[in-house]
């Protein structure tokens, strides 16, 4: 009742690709939009789009390294976890690596065996007196070199 319209929403993104249970895939897999996983991967997983989601069900297996903005794991994983935005781990998530999370929900029951580490917004390059002046420094050089030396 309370904040379920919020949460469902959350979770209820469009599902572009599905691996099916009793599928393996020996490789990589880039998605985009919404993957949704029965089966197993032994490779890594990697979202294209910052709205990706990436949900694990409880019969979901990774070998690999999982990188994507949002997901709910309720399955095993044995690999690094790296989740830009969002991460859920539900009550049947098995995860034997470490987690990089910038906003994290555990439910009673999940395992993990490993770090769990909190990832802030990305240090953000700002242009200031500094950047201004060795932009500046380059193309004085720059100059220098294409003008000939006058005798």
């Amino acid at each position: 009742m309370f904040g379920s319209e919020k949460r469902s929403s959350r979770s209820m993104s469009a599902i572009t690709t599905l691996v099916a249970e009793g599928t393996t895939i020996r490789g990589d897999i880039e998605f985009d939009g919404g993957l949704h996983m029965d089966g197993s991967v032994e490779g890594s997983i990697t979202a294209k789009s910052p709205q990706a989601v990436l949900t694990l069900s409880d019969k979901g297996r990774v070998s690999g390294e999982i990188r994507t903005p949002n997901a709910v794991i309720n399955g095993q994983v044995k690999g690094d976890i790296i989740v830009s935005e969002r991460l859920e781990l539900a009550a049947n998530a098995r995860i034997d690596g470490n987690v990089y999370y910038k906003v994290l929900e555990m439910a009673a029951g999940a395992q993990l065996s490993g770090k769990m580490i909190y990832q802030a917004e990305p240090p953000r390059q700002l242009s200031g007196p500094g950047a201004q002046a060795e932009s500046e420094d380059q193309s004085d050089d720059e100059h220098a070199e294409a003008e000939p030396a006058q005798a």
